[in-house]
């Protein structure tokens, strides 16, 4: 077992017009996390975000959204990090994923950031061991370019497999929390759909 969650952060860009899209993926995890703990978001100046707390299988969490753009994710986490005195294995990043296929969520901790720019930011900020949960939101067709895609909207079928992947991780959030993260992984990569591409 390691050591137990304080802090759950979900990666998206802010404003009505990025609500709907991909890379928002780490935002609507956070918000039905939220949503399900009955808590309510306020604006905290000192981090830079939206925060607010929330009790998950009786673990007391931050629950926190950046009110930074997505490449400047790091400035909330690091504060985050220095006001609570927190260790990055005690932070869990929720993210869209493009190596996983709708419907797919994996956790892992460390690594690099895959080319997105919000990890990058973070790991600049407090280095890369802090954990991960990987929303897949799959690849754009060949040729097509990538900002456009998770800047852009999911198709309906797209949406379901994604909610379908959102309902996973919180599946086994409360063994998170916990520290119980290698049942939480055992769980995710068996009862996900095929990654995408072999990731």
């Amino acid at each position: 077992m390691g050591e137990p969650l304080a802090a759950l952060v979900g990666l998206g860009n802010p404003g009505p017009e990025y609500d709907d899209t991909r890379h928002n993926a780490g935002f609507w995890f956070v918000d039905r996390v939220a949503q399900g703990a009955g808590a309510s978001w306020r604006h905290e100046a000192k981090l830079s975000a939206l925060a607010c707390r929330a009790r998950v299988d009786g673990v007391d969490l931050w629950l926190v959204k950046p009110a930074t753009f997505m490449n400047a994710s790091g400035t909330t986490v690091g504060a985050l990090c220095r006001y609570y005195r927190l260790t990055p294995a005690q932070i869990l990043v929720a993210h869209d994923e493009l190596d996983l296929a709708p419907g797919a969520a994996r956790l892992k901790k460390g690594g690099g950031a895959g080319g997105h720019n919000g990890l990058t930011d973070i790991i600049a900020h407090i280095g890369a061991e802090f954990w991960r949960l990987r929303i897949g939101i799959g690849r754009p067709p060949p040729r097509r370019d990538l900002i456009p895609y998770v800047l852009g909207r999911p198709s309906r079928a797209e949406a379901e497999a994604i909610e379908s992947g959102l309902g996973r991780g919180l599946d086994v959030l409360p063994l998170i929390v916990k520290g119980d993260t290698q049942r939480a992984m055992n769980l995710l990569h068996t009862t996900n759909g095929e990654a995408a591409h072999g990731a």
